[in-house]
């Protein structure tokens, strides 16, 4: 082996070594936030699949109502006596009283 291509590796070698915090943080912050945030995703998008007639639920415009009939795309939600909205079921952001909704 030259004595150049001992130096080359050793500087690729110095590199991957300088790399390999930002990697170990990026792994940590991936666990952290990102992991979390896709199990309330899966939660809520079972939710929405799950929808029934009956189920009290608040809108993404914070709207509170009950549900009183689901179709494939849309929800139809009563929020007075006489009053309906229809919604997309992506509009749903959750049941009413869920833990969700209080913060946690």
């Amino acid at each position: 082996m030259e004595p150049t291509a001992v130096a080359d590796t050793g500087q690729i070698l110095g590199a991957l070594g300088s790399m390999a915090p930002m990697l170990l943080i990026f792994v940590i912050f991936y666990f952290i936030w990102f992991m979390p945030l896709r199990k309330k995703q899966q939660a809520l998008d079972k939710l929405i699949a799950s929808l029934e007639k009956g189920q009290k639920v608040v809108t993404t415009g914070g709207l509170h109502g009950e549900v009183v009939k689901v179709d494939k795309d849309l929800v139809v939600v009563e929020l007075a006596p006489n009053v309906k909205v229809r919604v997309s079921r992506r509009a749903i952001a959750g049941l009413e009283g869920s833990e969700d909704e209080k913060g946690s």
